[in-house]
């Protein structure tokens, strides 16, 4: 058998094990891979915001065809808002890692998304490695090395948290993923300014941006955050589509997950969590603060404003504040009011 036959026999194997919807996808996106390199299409890693320690860093990347007409950077930033949707995933790609002295070969999930743990030594501030495809060129990733003297880190919601938009809740998802144009989105008032103070008022500490978003829509997402003069930092989204046993990924799981899976890699560190009061996010928090009451700092609750509650689906109408030890919760309608109530807890 030959090896393009084995492999396309093995492909087909796995799929015999996986739900109907993903073995629907992953056999499209083959046909669309297919076509895409007869026309000359390459594969390149879009390089994503990475974050860890000194001893270890996270490195998280999407692996996409593109025109290879450009160098391999000015080509991976070319693939934005939704082209980025209807653009090629290269599942089970080959990329090499280089950060620092080490050197590691990672494959690929099923989507295209590269999300790695790299045990390395490297020091505190802004560092990038290299991510080089297999068949494909090189491009350079941004990755935030927290300080071991850090105590306070920072976890923010995204939407009606930092950015508005004027869309009832059940068309949000819908057009994260295929319309988003961070010019359509609106800043919430003062959040920036909070979030620099945060940054400025705790050197070192990690700023993480957490969304049920597609990974998608993370170029547009970045850009707005630029524009807003928002401190820059990693975002943890989710891919698009279905997974091997059901027909939509779980946002409120991939927000459980990663809280939980940051607790574990900073055990030094308190959180400040940042959330709104439309429907979720207090309760998420709740949940949290009474499995790790010791590691949160403070609860930072943005208020909606009517009209915006109504797009949300309404607040949410009650929330169990009760946890094995006091927990600062501050609520405000924006940065200044919430940054006043941080203030007078000494976080600012």
């Amino acid at each position: 058998m030959s090896e393009t036959a084995q492999s396309s026999h093995q492909a087909d194997g796995e799929d015999d094990n996986r739900h109907l919807p993903a073995r629907i996808e992953d056999r499209f996106h083959r046909f669309r891979e297919k076509r895409a390199r007869r026309r000359g299409l390459t594969p390149i890693a879009m390089p994503f915001t990475g974050y860890g320690s000194t001893e270890w860093i996270r490195v998280l990347s999407r692996v996409l065809l593109a025109k290879p007409d450009s160098s391999d950077e000015a080509r991976s930033k070319k693939i934005r808002g939704w082209r980025s949707f209807t653009s090629i995933p290269v599942g089970s790609a080959k990329v090499t890692i280089t950060a620092g002295d080490e050197i590691r070969v990672i494959e690929a999930d099923r989507g295209g998304v590269i999300d790695e743990i790299i045990p390395v030594s490297l020091s505190p501030g802004w560092r990038s490695v290299e991510l080089t495809v297999e068949g494909g060129g090189t491009v350079r990733a941004p990755v935030f090395i927290a300080n071991p003297n850090a105590k306070i880190g920072l976890i923010s919601d995204i939407d009606d948290t930092i950015m508005v938009t004027a869309l009832p809740r059940p068309l949000l998802a819908a057009w994260n993923s295929f319309v988003l144009d961070e010019h359509a989105r609106a800043p919430v008032a003062g959040m920036s300014v909070l979030y620099e103070k945060l940054v400025r008022d705790h050197p070192g500490a990690p700023v993480i941006y957490l969304s049920t978003g597609s990974w998608n829509v993370a170029a547009a997402l970045t850009r707005f955050l630029s524009r807003h003069l928002y401190p820059p930092g990693s975002l943890l989204l989710t891919d698009w589509g279905p997974t091997h046993d059901r027909w939509f990924r779980s946002g409120k799981e991939h927000k459980e997950h990663s809280l939980e899976r940051l607790v574990k890699e900073f055990p030094k560190l308190k959180w400040i969590l940042v959330g709104d009061d439309g429907q979720h996010d207090e309760d998420l928090y709740s949940r949290f603060a009474e499995t790790y009451p010791d590691r949160i700092a403070a609860i930072a609750i943005r208020q909606l404003t009517g009209g915006e509650a109504l797009l949300a689906g309404g607040r949410t109408k009650s929330v169990r504040h009760a946890t094995k030890e006091p927990i600062h919760w501050v609520y405000a309608p924006d940065g200044a009011g919430l940054a006043e109530q941080l203030d007078k807890l000494g976080l600012l």
